[in-house]
């Protein structure tokens, strides 16, 4: 699942009894501390995200150039609304 600024990939294994999540910030994106702070917050957010599905969940969130320049708010709002998606496709 994509959005303007990232693109989520998820796979369910039955076999994991935790949940892992995985960034890909690309020299694309932006200098060494714009990566640096594109992955803060992407971790934030997956933490929020996987709370709600502990367990059995491998998520891999790759930014997209321009990642590194929006806003907190926008940021969190297209991980979760991607993420969401993402796991609904999973679940059926």
């Amino acid at each position: 699942m994509s959005s303007q600024h990232l693109v989520i990939y998820l796979k369910r294994d039955e076999t994991l009894s935790h949940a892992r999540f995985g960034f890909i910030v690309g020299k694309t994106v932006a200098g060494a501390v714009g990566r640096n702070l594109v992955k803060r917050r992407l971790r934030a957010i997956a933490r929020e995200v996987l709370a709600e599905h502990p367990s059995g969940y491998t998520l891999v969130v790759r930014a997209q150039t321009g990642a590194a320049t929006v806003e907190w708010n926008r940021l969190r709002e297209e991980f979760l609304n991607t993420a969401q998606l993402a796991f609904k496709k999973v679940e059926q």
